[in-house]
């Protein structure tokens, strides 16, 4: 991969003080250095905006973008609409990168022309003492694949911008899941690296951790988003369930 290839780093923010120094701080230390990072806070009523701001002072790559309480799906947008690289890389706020994940990724990307790529990952805990097992990945996702199964961490995607032209979110609760389905439903393929690159923060209160919600919200991306009929609907969410399972039977 040439030193050319801007990676635009997107990262939505909001009440993330506990854990946005060490996410960005997983970004600084990348192997690969030619990147900015986008941290559009969301309105935080606690010192984000702050701590990213004072970050920024001494890192040029760093940019804070302020919002007023709009949710992630516009947070990533404002990102998007500032981004300046060819690849887009996603990373929330409480997660982490490992120090080679960029330059493994893209160098995975530019061997299979990939479009869309991710990666596998472990979960951490809160205070980061505790890891979990290695969370598999298929070798790649077409459309119908990623209907029945939620596989693509947020946090492991990188886009290149100049295969899939722009794109825009969906202003839904799952606009990361929706973004994922326009992309390859517009015939990409989702390249699946198997290699562990990526640290999800499991917080207790982290409302992608309530299981009924988040299968709430699945169901409302097929009716509403993607506007599946009821019976592909149910046969699409039956096999995300199944999945669902197995992804989460141990940590």
């Amino acid at each position: 991969m040439t030193s050319e290839a801007l990676v635009s780093v997107v990262m939505p923010a909001y009440k993330a003080r506990l854990f946005i120094g060490d996410a960005i701080c997983s970004v600084q230390v990348q192997s690969y250095v030619n990147w900015e990072m986008l941290v559009v806070d969301d309105g935080s009523p606690d010192k984000t905006a702050e701590l990213v701001a004072d970050l920024a002072r001494h890192d040029s790559r760093i940019r804070l973008i302020r919002q007023r309480n709009s949710g992630p799906a516009m947070a990533r947008q404002q990102a998007l609409d500032a981004a300046q690289g060819r690849y887009i890389a996603f990373l929330d706020a409480d997660d982490l990168w490992l120090p080679q994940k960029l330059d493994r990724q893209l160098a995975f990307m530019r061997e299979r022309h990939a479009a869309i790529s991710f990666t596998q990952f472990r979960r951490i805990s809160a205070d980061g003492t505790r890891i979990g097992h290695l969370v598999s990945i298929p070798d790649c996702l077409d459309y119908r694949g990623l209907l029945k199964r939620t596989a693509i961490a947020t946090s492991t995607v990188i886009v290149d911008r100049h295969l899939t032209g722009d794109f825009r979110m969906t202003r839904t609760y799952y606009d990361d899941y929706a973004l994922w389905l326009s992309l390859l439903r517009r015939g990409f393929i989702a390249h699946g690296l198997q290699e562990d690159l990526m640290r999800y923060r499991v917080v207790g209160k982290s409302v992608s951790r309530n299981k009924w919600r988040s299968a709430y919200w699945v169901w409302r991306v097929y009716r509403d988003v993607e506007r599946l009929s009821l019976a592909e609907a149910s046969w699409c969410f039956a096999n995300y369930a199944v999945n669902g399972v197995l992804k989460y039977a141990r940590f």
